[in-house]
């Protein structure tokens, strides 16, 4: 399903430090049915505000770190259980280590995938020394910047020194090599916006890392995310006030 000639023939940019925009990973037919049947089941709200970076938004397992099967396939479309195939592959491997340079055949793999709600974001920061590559991928029909909900690549912790911003439009998607300096940040969603930011993340981690999205232990109750715009209303301004009493 993924056209991986265009990972591993794609440009790798090396300012402000080694990331790359790559699109048209998916036909026209893929591309429409991968955002159709996009996934709503086993999800947690991951919620963090103060210290080192502010962040809001809804995950689900695809693939579990270190797993050679697909998390919960049963609440998954046939086109979901194919791209997660794809990500298991050797191939997939070879394309994004020729792509970066970097031996990706034995790096554990862990692929998770996103809901950014109204009000949604993830603060200017740098990935975690655990992760060595991100392939970051997108699965909104059509997307208004205005509505924020798009990846910054950034000189800078400050969110305001931009080098580019992606839309996260079906096909689209960005390969971030981990470094010291590869700043990056989701700009908040409106609390207006009509639609949920959809996304994947596909991450390659050192040997001996642990997942800090499931965390060994981490008994957090799943649910399904709502599809429908009155719906996620509701549940955003009721975590909201929720949240307020908390504090």
């Amino acid at each position: 399903m993924i056209d991986l000639s265009r990972i591993s023939q794609a440009h790798l940019e090396t300012e402000p430090y080694r990331w790359a925009f790559i699109d048209r990973l998916f036909s026209t037919r893929d591309a429409a049915a991968l955002t159709e049947t996009f996934p709503n089941d086993r999800f947690k709200r991951m919620s963090h505000y103060g210290g080192d970076k502010d962040s809001e938004y809804e995950s689900r397992a695809l693939v579990g770190m270190r797993e050679q099967f697909i998390s919960g396939p049963e609440g998954l479309s046939r086109h979901w259980k194919t791209l997660a195939d794809n990500f298991l592959s050797a191939d997939y491997r070879v394309a994004m280590s020729s792509l970066t340079g970097l031996d990706l055949s034995a790096a554990p793999l862990e692929v998770n995938v996103f809901h950014y709600p109204p009000g949604g974001l993830l603060g200017a920061h740098v990935d975690l020394r655990d992760k060595i590559v991100t392939h970051v991928l997108y699965f909104n029909r059509s997307w208004n910047n205005d509505d924020g909900g798009c990846l910054t690549i950034l000189r800078s912790s400050d969110p305001s020194d931009v080098v580019t911003t992606i839309a996260p439009v079906v096909g689209s998607s960005v390969v971030l090599v981990r470094s010291d300096n590869s700043w990056h940040a989701v700009t908040p969603v409106a609390t207006n916006c009509r639609l949920s930011r959809l996304s994947l993340t596909a991450t390659f981690y050192h040997r001996d890392a642990v997942s800090t999205m499931w965390t060994p232990g981490d008994t957090t109750a799943l649910h399904h995310y709502p599809k429908s715009r009155a719906e996620r209303w509701r549940r955003y301004f009721t975590t909201k006030v929720v949240d307020r009493f908390k504090r």
